[in-house]
């Protein structure tokens, strides 16, 4: 299995941007599609978006469509979800996961690592 570590949380104001970034230990990063999810305070985790082990497919939740857009460098063995026009109820932590399967974290869950955690807090 793959060790994350995500990066780039912090305090923006509403309709501004953040990128977090998930680095990948060992060389198998490639093997595995990645996805973030996201939990605010009070409620369950919730998926976010999910792209393949190619970079080629991509997939969101219908709340971050076309603000979010998750991308992959497996040169650096990292994944990126750049959050545009975020809004208050985008606050939460965001964990990055990995998964053998795109489909079962399409499907909203990951089966491999998680990552720790970085806090994204949209203040309006």
């Amino acid at each position: 299995q793959v060790q994350l570590v995500e990066s780039g949380g912090g305090m923006v104001q509403a309709g501004g941007s953040l990128r977090l970034s998930c680095a990948a230990s060992g060389r198998t990063f490639g093997a595995y599609a990645m996805g973030w999810f996201r939990q605010a305070p009070g409620k369950e985790r919730e998926f976010v978006a999910a792209i393949s082990s190619g970079g080629v497919n991509t997939y969101y939740a219908d709340s971050v469509k076309g603000r979010f857009t998750i991308s992959r460098d497996n040169a650096k063995n990292t994944v990126y979800l750049q959050m545009n026009s975020l809004k208050p109820e985008d606050t939460a932590v965001y964990y990055c996961a990995a998964d053998l399967l795109y489909a079962r974290l399409r499907g909203g869950t990951a089966g491999g690592s998680w990552g720790q955690g970085t806090q994204v807090t949209v203040s309006s």
